[in-house]
């Protein structure tokens, strides 16, 4: 389950940030940056390479959740006599980093930013990645400015990127963007984000391609308290299903990112976002799962359909949609170059060539797709720094994004505990989400509150889980950083 960590405001000897500190040292996760890293990063800060084009007059805006400042994109949304116009700036993190210094080589053994409750370890220094390199409000920048011309339906007719100054004018988040739409008070680049947004999912169906709306596991802090007594009882959790707002916005992301590997295919020299087909195995797996979420799903619907008919706001939509997850694992970077199309193109949930190109500021391959995007459309040689890593990156980025993932679910793990650790003995109501197939008598659960989903054993050899039942469950254990969260029938 997708999962929002925020900061975590208890005392630095609170049991949770103790465990959360010991997780870091278990994971190797990398320290501060040295100081010959930060004073590179503040200079570039200083100085970057500026593009001679300037775009600062185009009124950008961003849209991301409240606290964030490490802002990779900025849009805006324009009508045009037959369609749409999708202006999307990319923070250019290639006018800060010089290739082969200190800064590049950390970035390549950090890969990804990393978000623990407490504290964020930034793939750039905060100079850059919430400073200078950010495309924070009234901030003149460089960028990589994309330019996506659309037809009355949603279809791209024209594609142009270039480097150029710009300058955001709003930081605006999901909620209000929402309820600015929905009350008509947005102006037209903002409340163009439904219309362009409802074509291109449009668009994915027709395609066959998946957007799996899975509720978010959130930590959010509670009213009233400052976090100085040393107590882990600042935060909670809470399910939070995603608003249209957040769908719309990503599509204009996957859009950017067809139109990156349409443009690396062409050019011949790239590298994609892959992901293959779920075997059948799998799906027949789910629609077990889903029969017993009693779940309808009629042979003649597609995978696809189903998933768009579901709402997460119910709880076995959202237990079923979570389970979906499992068909994207095995994506992964696949690089090629000199006109040597790779035997596998397609992203499977895209329904398309697609690749990383919109998040630069937290992902290390995305600067790459990005200068290779801008050697496609000025039809010249990509820089050699940038062919010089281009086979070794797929594997940088499974190791970053693999810890990345371990992180999160050790968070939420440490999390749920901390939360849960006086409260062994008590019962509460919950949703049997998930059953091992070889061994039944361990499965997941989902609590309806608070927001955990825990491991859950049968209290008698041989007893097989109630694959989506309500069931009742009593905690049998809960500490954070020594045992994780284990729930028994009642």
């Amino acid at each position: 389950m997708p999962r929002r960590p925020i900061r975590v405001t208890g005392a630095a000897e609170a049991p949770l940030r103790a465990a959360l500190r010991a997780l870091r040292t278990e994971l190797g996760v990398p320290e501060a940056f040295v100081p010959e890293v930060l004073a590179e990063a503040e200079r570039a800060a200083r100085e970057p390479r500026l593009p001679a084009y300037d775009a600062t007059d185009i009124p950008l805006f961003t849209i991301d959740p409240p606290t964030s400042t490490d802002l990779d994109q900025a849009m805006h949304l324009s009508r045009r006599p037959n369609g749409y116009r999708v202006r999307y700036a990319i923070a250019d993190v290639a006018a800060f980093v010089v290739p082969g210094a200190a800064l590049d080589a950390e970035t390549h053994r950090r890969v990804t930013t990393l978000y623990f409750p407490d504290e964020k370890i930034p793939l750039h220094p905060p100079a850059l990645s919430e400073g200078a390199a950010s495309l924070l409000p009234d901030q003149t920048c460089p960028a990589v400015l994309w330019t996506i011309d659309l037809d009355e339906d949603g279809r791209p007719t024209a594609t142009d990127v270039r480097r150029a100054l710009v300058r955001s004018r709003a930081k605006l988040d999901y909620a209000g963007v929402q309820r600015h739409i929905d009350n008509k008070t947005a102006e037209e680049p903002l409340a163009l984000l439904k219309d362009i947004g409802l074509l291109r999912e449009q668009r994915e169906v027709e395609r066959g391609g998946i957007s799996l709306n899975v509720p978010e596991q959130e930590i959010i802090e509670r009213d009233g308290t400052d976090g100085t007594d040393g107590a882990d009882d600042t935060y909670e959790l809470a399910y939070r299903a995603p608003l249209p707002a957040d769908g719309w916005n990503a599509q204009i992301s996957l859009l950017t990112g067809m139109a990156a590997a349409d443009l690396m295919l062409a050019y011949g020299t790239g590298v994609l976002r892959t992901l293959p087909a779920a075997p059948d195995g799998a799906v027949g797996r789910l629609r077990r799962t889903a029969q017993a979420l009693r779940i309808d799903w009629p042979h003649h619907v597609s995978y696809a359909q189903l998933i768009r008919s579901l709402d997460p706001r119910q709880p076995h939509h959202a237990a079923f949609l979570q389970e979906c997850t499992t068909l994207l694992r095995g994506a992964g970077y696949t690089p090629f170059r000199d006109g040597a199309t790779p035997d596998i193109t397609l992203h499977a949930a895209v329904a398309a060539p697609y690749t990383h190109c919109t998040a630069p500021l937290r992902r290390l391959v995305d600067r790459y797709a990005s200068e290779l995007c801008l050697a496609a459309v000025a039809d010249s040689a990509p820089p050699e720094w940038v062919l010089a890593a281009l086979d070794e990156l797929p594997k940088r980025m499974a190791e970053g994004t693999r810890r990345a993932g371990t992180v999160e679910r050790e968070c939420v793990d440490i999390v749920e505990a901390a939360l849960l650790k006086d409260r062994v003995g008590e019962l509460f109501d919950g949703t049997v989400v998930d059953v091992r197939e070889r061994e039944p008598t361990v499965g997941t659960v989902q609590l309806a509150s608070p927001a955990v989903v825990g491991r859950i054993e049968a209290r008698v050899a041989g007893e097989k889980l109630p694959l989506g039942e309500r069931l009742r469950v009593r905690l049998t254990q809960a500490e954070p950083g020594t045992a994780k969260v284990l729930f028994a029938p009642a």
